[in-house]
């Protein structure tokens, strides 16, 4: 009898814990999200942000939810997207949460009808075009920068601007031959896209692609590669990198250099969903959430070093600080069903084509 008293106690005060947990703002009823999501113990997250720089976000969302274990699976955004789609199709299910860079390949696993939907009680402080269908959220605020090495590219030779670019690898091909790097756009989800919002906004596009066959251009697959071989003076320019990972490694590399070009600056933000089958759904919307509130977002503008997508939030990375300095020249991918057009295999390849075209100079 003292047994089963006692059993009633803890389960009375199971749902009094949870509700505990229920941030400022939330309803009243999140508290059965809590609950449910600590039955089901943990959430499968797949990112394109690799671990160590999420073990911040990690840690402070255990310290919020001790009882929900994060299974965190970092890989590039092209084998991200291939994994999941492999094991919706054989019915695994792998992922709870999806997390990546590639917005345009997030957005077509939404339209795909791959994505739960899920009203996240924090949409009300995010920007209009980073909400997509209630179903996908962007959750940074990463700009495309240049990058260049600041004991060897000085003066005139620093790119200001998009147009200024082109200009200077077209006037000085000796100097930059072999010595100009970007993504393979072939290979880079990421790298595709930004060349694909370049051509919207530049229409000096072709003259700037001339200009990097002329120089026999180097491309990458990561950021990391280009941020490296453009410090050591193995390359000295780098263009369309992203500037999330370009900022944290110049603040302890004097020799690299960033620009965010003043013509217009691109901004891409990580997208995050939740998969319509995952297998812990509660937990993951414990973690879209946290990702997108005030807290995880001044973790994500500090400790991660990522650029934060609020304007509510006070960090060193932050949406609020790149518009202040660019205004009305920050450009934001949006998060929606536009972004997908070249994902479509006719169209990727005619852009490809055209872009080799014109790196032979037709």
């Amino acid at each position: 009898m003292k047994s089963l008293r006692i059993a009633a106690v803890v389960a009375a005060l199971v749902p009094l814990a949870a509700a505990a947990q229920v941030p400022a703002g939330y309803p009243a009823d999140y508290a059965k999200v809590v609950a449910a999501a600590k039955a089901e113990g943990k959430v499968v997250i797949y990112s394109a942000l690799d671990t160590k720089a999420a073990t911040p976000l990690i840690k402070d969302f255990n310290a919020l939810y001790p009882d929900v274990k994060v299974e965190y699976n970092d890989m590039n955004s092209t084998e991200l997207y291939n994994r999941f789609i492999a094991e919706v199709a054989s019915g695994q299910g792998g992922a709870d949460v999806m997390w990546s860079s590639a917005m345009d390949l997030q957005v077509k696993l939404v339209d795909e009808g791959k994505a739960m939907a899920y009203k996240s009680p924090e949409t009300p402080k995010l920007p209009a075009w980073s909400v997509y269908k209630g179903e996908a959220y962007g959750t940074t605020f990463e700009p495309a920068v240049f990058i260049y090495n600041k004991r060897l590219v000085t003066g005139d030779e620093i790119p200001t601007d998009h147009a200024s670019f082109a200009k200077i690898i077209n006037s000085h091909v000796d100097k930059y031959k072999g010595k100009v790097t970007t993504y393979d756009i072939e290979k880079s989800g990421v790298g595709f896209m930004f060349v694909v919002q370049d051509s919207k906004y530049f229409p000096g596009m072709k003259d700037l692609v001339h200009g990097f066959g002329k120089t026999g251009y180097k491309v990458y697959g990561s950021t990391g590669n280009m941020l490296e071989k453009t410090s050591s003076g193995e390359h000295l320019l780098g263009y369309n990198v992203l500037g999330s990972y370009a900022a944290v490694r110049a603040k302890k590399d004097p020799g690299l250099g960033v620009v965010l070009p003043k013509d217009y600056t691109l901004v891409l933000s990580r997208v995050i969903f939740i998969g319509k089958d995952a297998k812990h759904p509660n937990a993951a919307k414990l973690w879209v959430d946290y990702v997108l509130s005030q807290r995880g977002q001044k973790v994500i503008g500090s400790d991660v070093e990522l650029y934060s997508i609020r304007d509510d939030v006070e960090a060193p990375y932050t949406a609020a600080k790149l518009k202040a300095e660019l205004g009305a020249n920050v450009k934001p991918i949006p998060v929606a069903g536009e972004i997908t057009e070249y994902l479509d295999p006719k169209k990727r390849l005619d852009f490809l084509g055209k872009w080799k075209e014109e790196l032979a100079g037709k």
